[in-house]
């Protein structure tokens, strides 16, 4: 009897250890709060982040990445990626210009009302990156000082995969 009841405290000490290095290092559940992101996750979505591929290869334009947020970092933001480091970005009547040329990109809801900081030209330093919400008018992203341009070093990851609710299962488009 004490024999089988080491095994099971093994078994679920082996269990434990497992899940800790999975979600410490590979990947991580998180749930979208707002709206920042529509139309590509919804309020409630739960996604899987992958946390493997930034340690072998440098974040994309285009990627969605989740990092905490400056003033609370026990909050996760959930934004895509549109300048890359040594991009120079502004927005000008509503459009979003990197390096001079309008970016052309489909997952931007509408015409940005706010640019924010980038009213006026930015260059991105070394390890960061731009980051803005697809529903322009209602994210809190890089164009304002309290979220601002996010550090290499500061990315959790990149979210990877709907799981929750099921009719909005699948990977992320994260590419024109």
């Amino acid at each position: 009897m004490l024999k089988k009841i080491g095994s099971w405290v093994l078994d679920i000490l082996v269990i434990l250890i497992v899940v800790y290095l999975i979600t410490t290092f590979v990947g991580q559940r998180t749930s979208v709060i707002g709206d920042s992101m529509r139309p590509t996750l919804q309020n409630g979505n739960q996604v899987i982040i992958d946390k493997i591929s930034y340690r072998i290869t440098d974040p994309q334009r285009f990627d969605i990445i989740v990092f905490p947020y400056r003033m609370n970092p026990n909050q996760l933001y959930i934004k895509r990626i549109i300048g890359m480091p040594g991009d120079t970005i502004y927005i000008e009547d509503g459009l979003i210009y990197i390096n001079d040329e309008p970016l052309e990109e489909d997952f931007g809801l509408e015409e940005i009302i706010n640019p924010g900081v980038a009213s006026e030209p930015i260059t991105i330093g070394q390890e960061e990156y731009f980051v803005i919400g697809d529903n322009r008018n209602n994210s809190s992203d890089s164009r304002f000082m309290d979220v601002g341009h996010i550090s290499k070093e500061d990315i959790i990851g990149r979210a990877w995969l709907t799981i929750w609710p099921l009719e909005d299962f699948g990977f992320l488009r994260d590419n024109n």
